[in-house]
């Protein structure tokens, strides 16, 4: 784990010594091992992968993203969108891509951007679902000039952005506030989510995740449906999704309904699950994704191949 997970820890250790009353001591111990957690979904705090390019798409700090271009492109290339976890509240595309995707996914011809986004409490999960958006926009006005077939991107996403990603793609809203639809946008590959349906997730979750979900999502159940991809997912929607999970059982269960709500909703679905439990085969899935040894590799790579050609 990261230096300033420790140092914090250690405060919240000092806060609990220093008489604080009991609960509300517990309480920044609970939020100090989530923070812990968290930062271990995905995390990868080698240094990032050299040659790609930074691009702003607004005007905020964390409206960033970088773009490797593909390799060996004969005309433009499909384009891969990388969203990543962190509970909406943390992480960064410097630590949470993975150091595979930058590399794999350009060799096999595909450009690839992995974007940052602005979190909670800062912006709300509506914005960070516009800023999937921008991000995209921002790359479909520079096309041309990155080599991208701008009908051929595909969004995908780890944890908290396999959520954003799944809800871009079920609510066209989000699109259309850019300029955008469903047109634009090949397929998305949510990886490891579980807030498909909020409410549900929030029951299933238990304690230790309560304060997370409450912040991000409130505690209006209208609100809660609406940012819900599974109760979002009534026709349209973008037309291909490959869901991939590891088995852990709220996941399994939030992507198999999403699954058959989006079957329903008229798009192609197919699922791959892997093996791996808890939060370290929730790591895994998404830091080893792109590694040629990696079994779910191979499975979007044929997926790609069969959604945008390459």
């Amino acid at each position: 784990m990261s230096k300033r997970y420790w140092i914090g820890l250690f405060a919240a250790i000092a806060v609990v010594a220093s008489g604080m009353p009991a609960s509300d001591a517990r309480e920044k111990l609970r939020d100090r091992l989530r923070e812990g957690m968290a930062e271990r979904m995905g995390a990868d705090e080698g240094p990032q992968v050299p040659g790609g390019e930074t691009i702003a798409y607004g005007s905020d700090p964390l409206q960033v993203l970088d773009i490797w271009r593909a390799k060996g492109a004969k005309g433009a290339a499909p384009l891969i969108v990388y969203v990543h976890g962190g509970g909406w509240k943390r992480g960064s595309k410097d630590n949470a891509t993975g150091r595979f995707k930058p590399v794999h996914y350009p060799e096999q011809g595909y450009a690839f951007a992995s974007m940052n986004y602005r979190l909670v409490p800062a912006a709300t999960v509506e914005q960070q679902a516009a800023d999937v958006v921008g991000a995209v926009k921002a790359l479909v006005d520079r096309a041309s000039a990155l080599g991208i077939d701008r009908r051929r991107i595909v969004l995908m996403g780890h944890s908290a952005g396999a959520h954003l990603v799944a809800l871009v793609g079920t609510n066209e809203r989000y699109l259309k506030g850019a300029g955008l639809s469903f047109a634009d946008i090949a397929g998305v590959i949510p990886i490891d989510g579980a807030a498909y349906d909020v409410a549900a997730q929030m029951i299933d979750a238990g304690p230790m995740m309560t304060k997370t979900y409450t912040q991000a999502f409130g505690t209006d159940p209208a609100r809660q449906k609406a940012v819900s991809p599974t109760l979002q997912a009534a026709a349209p929607n973008a037309p291909d999704f490959l869901l991939l999970y590891v088995q852990r059982a709220d996941g399994v269960r939030q992507a198999e309904a999403l699954g058959s709500a989006l079957v329903a909703g008229g798009s192609r679905v197919e699922h791959g699950s892997f093996p791996g439990e808890g939060l370290k085969g929730h790591a895994e899935i998404n830091r080893s994704l792109g590694d040629p040894g990696y079994a779910a590799t191979a499975t979007v790579d044929a997926w790609l191949k069969q959604v945008v050609g390459k």
